[in-house]
């Protein structure tokens, strides 16, 4: 009987011991949950929304232009921020009004970028060179947006992840959240 339980009690050690080992590997290398606070990224992400960030595809890969991501607040890095981005590494990106244009790499001229999840544009300003290691990336709700707009390009190894999955709220579950 004793031999028994002590049987038992092994086989549940190690069950429990290899589900933490699991979630702790997923969690640390794979994704991560996050819960969207503020308005910022609305009408596209409102508070309270509950997704799984992606932390394994910019390991291999690099962000794309519109994908939504997730990163550490460059001022203060125990924050984290979702916003979209807007321009990629060594690209030029001016703003103009609510007028964003994007002078890709090696291109001669400018291009008007095509914003259809803008419902709330802000005026401002902006004329910056991205360096290779920068992204440029700004809420949907740019009147209610703290972004590169203010403090300027994001570094690549802040970013945490792009937003995979909306959990919550139920009605809105979706697989890459957020992309146009």
């Amino acid at each position: 009987m004793k031999e028994k339980f002590l049987q038992s009690a092994r086989e549940y050690t190690l069950l429990i011991g290899t589900s933490l080992l699991m979630v702790f590997l997923v969690r640390t290398f794979i994704a991560q949950p996050f819960v969207v606070s503020g308005a910022s990224m609305e009408p596209t992400f409102h508070t309270g929304e509950y997704l799984i960030v992606d932390q394994l595809s910019y390991q291999i890969g690099e962000a794309d232009r519109g994908d939504v991501v997730v990163f550490k607040y460059p001022l203060i890095p125990s924050r984290f921020f979702i916003k979209r981005v807007i321009g990629l590494p060594g690209e030029t990106v001016k703003i103009n009004n609510n007028i964003v244009e994007i002078k890709e790499v090696d291109a001669e001229d400018f291009y008007i970028l095509d914003e259809p999840y803008i419902e709330f544009p802000k005026e401002s300003f902006v004329d910056t060179v991205l360096a290779d290691d920068e992204y440029f990336v700004m809420g949907d709700n740019r009147i209610a947006s703290l972004d590169s707009r203010s403090w300027g390009p994001l570094k690549e190894d802040l970013i945490v992840g792009k937003a995979f999955l909306r959990l919550f709220p139920i009605s809105k579950v979706d697989i890459f959240p957020g992309s146009y």
